[in-house]
């Protein structure tokens, strides 16, 4: 077995999983792979059934679309590795070396409990990221120059942790329905644990829409929208004695205010 899991849910979208699964192949870091496939139709059964990629494969089919949250769920208890790296299938890695990252975050002694690509440093009372706090390594226009930065949330895009956390969590939090809040949930529940959460350097694409086209089944996008509401409210419920929270040292925040003041006056 594989020290590392990768998790990951698909409903449909075969040819984003195509290009996911082929850009993992460079991977300096063994893995074996969970693919719980939501009921999908165009093929995906078929394929996981074929699997011509060299890594360990366990995959499982539910007969409809549990939601992305409750797949996640199954997946991860059906990994066997020390560390559970969820990501999403929509997702292209341009660095071989993203998962030994992602591993060395959490064996560094600093005390990190979750890791990621994507993230914000602040988070309002509310639930929302503070967008100029955002920290990521996607190809096209990358904001993070250091080999981590330490954030109040990690992005559901790709969380690194280990099992034994996982488990002693209970998993993702199932409340928040079928798609949102699930990633920010978990980061602040690693916070509480006592440990911290980072963005670590690794070049990725992110197509869009992999995932997130699983609440197509679910409803048209207003439907979408209010659930994103009800997740974003049910956060800040839960987590309002920690809410607002920031990350960044005071000379951080100063230098990020007087940025944001330079460039809104350059926009005049």
């Amino acid at each position: 077995m594989s020290r590392a899991s990768l998790v990951m849910a698909v409903f449909n979208q075969l040819p984003l999983t195509r290009a996911c699964l082929e850009s993992l192949r460079p991977t300096t870091v063994p893995f074996d792979l969970v693919v719980v496939d939501n009921g999908s139709t165009d093929g995906t059964a078929e394929f996981l059934r074929a699997f011509p990629y060299p890594f360990p494969l366990r995959a499982h089919q539910n007969r409809e679309n549990l939601g992305l949250i409750r797949a996640l769920n199954q997946g991860w208890r059906l990994a066997g590795g020390e560390f559970v790296c969820f990501l999403h299938n929509d997702t292209e890695m341009r660095d071989p070396r993203w998962l030994e990252r992602l591993v060395a975050a959490l064996e560094g002694g600093r005390g990190v409990g979750l890791a990621g690509l994507y993230g914000a440093r602040r988070v309002r009372r509310d639930g929302r990221y503070v967008g100029r706090t955002i920290v990521h390594c996607l190809a096209d226009a990358p904001t993070i120059r250091e080999p981590e930065v330490e954030v109040a949330a990690v992005d559901g895009v790709c969380l690194f942790l280990r099992r034994s956390l996982l488990e002693t969590l209970g998993g993702f939090d199932e409340g928040y329905g079928f798609f949102h809040g699930y990633d920010r949930d978990l980061s602040f529940a690693v916070r509480e644990a006592g440990s911290r959460c980072v963005v670590v350097n690794a070049s990725l694409l992110h197509r869009g829409g992999g995932t997130r086209t699983s609440v197509a089944a679910e409803g048209p996008l207003v439907d979408d929208l209010a659930r994103r509401r009800e997740a974003l409210a049910r956060f800040a419920a839960k987590w309002r004695h920690r809410l607002p929270s920031d990350v960044r040292r005071p000379a951080q925040r100063v230098r990020d205010w007087l940025s944001s003041r330079a460039l809104g006056a350059a926009a005049l």
